[in-house]
């Protein structure tokens, strides 16, 4: 199947097809051991890489089907499955970097990744600095001899602001560092930083990759080098998945083209629709052409994903006001399923300042898509704006 890996549409329905299974679904292997035919191949196995049917710490059928196909959707060699996104940034992280060693990082990061910048990595002897993920120089600006990785997240939580991938593989390249991209709220489907130099590449898988809030999981795409010398720590660290997990997530990757080119197409409709909405103060969302990175979106996107983000006149009583009124819309985090979600930001962001990233406007809301009709995802915004304007 090498051959469709630059269609996604059948790369995601046909890229872990194993020719000596005849089943059209993928069986679920829930085994948590497997049974060797002797000694010497029980010693044989207990020595590979990355075997299949050794111990699920180690890997699993399910599970490889999963990798492979990832893999695929984002142009790498390999991948490696893990039981959360977290998992997979922080197996990464503490795999790569040692005491002494430097990160350089943009200050507008998923929470977790900053906790573990902030709070567990210094622990360790590890530095980092935070800069403007706008500006390249200012990644240029924070390299050091010690500088081992850089790490990115674009379109980020949850104003929606881009890093050039490009610029930022480049300098890192020219120091000598990796560099590590969190491409959750674009999805392969959207963006593949591979293709701009990036080295690592993580998801969320229980975001798009599931996309039907039902799993939890997340991957690291990249080099089979690299992606080998994580595995080693991964069963050391454990957060490993399991069959049932890599299943569902299979199940889901199966519509993962249809559903993200939907959810952009709407939410791009939405932000326009709210860029013109009394009560509005401003819209957060790359496919705007008043965005200020609308030009570098067009130029690292295929379209502008399925979150946006806005900030009501009104502040934080308008906020509650809006997210009380939803009738459609659940108010819940996480983003890429099939049902579409909103958040009050400030509820949940109470620790950014403390994070590097400054406070979050009092009045920001963020809107995570689904594939409910365009029409009535407008119908209960409209609902919540109009009690937000009351409130």
């Amino acid at each position: 199947m090498s051959e469709h890996r630059s269609e996604p549409q059948t790369w995601a329905i046909h890229g872990d097809h194993d020719p000596a299974v005849a089943d059209v679904a993928p069986p679920i292997h829930l085994s948590s051991t497997y049974r060797a035919a002797d000694a010497a191949a029980f010693a044989q196995i207990a020595d590979a890489v990355r075997p299949e049917r050794f111990y699920t710490r180690y890997g699993n059928p399910t599970v490889a089907r999963a990798e492979r196909l990832l893999a695929g959707l984002e142009g790498c060699e390999s991948a490696l499955l893990f039981a959360s996104g977290m998992g997979a940034v922080s197996t990464t992280a503490l795999t790569l970097l040692s005491a002494g060693d430097h990160v350089v990082a943009q200050r507008n990061h998923y929470m977790g990744t900053l906790r573990l910048l902030t709070e567990l990595l210094p622990r360790l002897g590890i530095e980092h600095t935070l800069v403007d993920q706008t500006a390249p120089a200012a990644f240029a600006a924070a390299m050091r001899p010690e500088t081992r990785l850089v790490i990115v997240e674009t379109p980020s939580n949850p104003l929606l602001t881009l890093t050039d991938l490009a610029a930022v593989a480049g300098l890192a390249r020219a120091h000598g560092a990796l560099t590590l991209a969190d491409n959750t709220f674009a999805s392969p489907i959207l963006q593949r930083p591979a293709e701009h130099g990036i080295d690592l590449i993580v998801h969320s898988a229980t975001k798009y990759l599931g996309g039907h809030s039902d799993l939890l999981a997340g991957v690291l795409c990249g080099s089979a080098e690299l992606v080998e010398r994580v595995w080693s720590q991964a069963i050391v660290l454990g957060a490993c998945s399991n069959g049932f997990d890599a299943y569902l997530l299979l199940r889901g990757l199966r519509t993962l083209p249809l559903r993200v080119e939907r959810q952009s197409a709407s939410a791009l409709a939405l932000a326009r629709h709210l860029a013109t909405s009394a009560g509005v103060a401003r819209v957060h969302h790359p496919g705007l052409a008043v965005h200020p990175q609308h030009d570098l979106a067009r130029r690292q996107m295929k379209a502008f994903g399925g979150v946006l983000s806005f900030e009501l006149a009104g502040g934080a009583p308008a906020a509650r006001a809006f997210i009380d009124a939803l009738a459609l819309v659940a108010n819940a985090v996480s983003l890429g399923g099939v049902e579409t979600l909103a958040s009050h930001v400030g509820s949940m962001w109470h620790t950014g300042a403390a994070d590097g990233q400054g406070a979050m406007p009092a009045g920001l809301i963020r809107l995570a898509v689904g594939l409910e009709h365009p029409d009535d995802i407008v119908r209960d915004v409209e609902r919540g704006l109009a009690a937000a304007n009351s409130a």
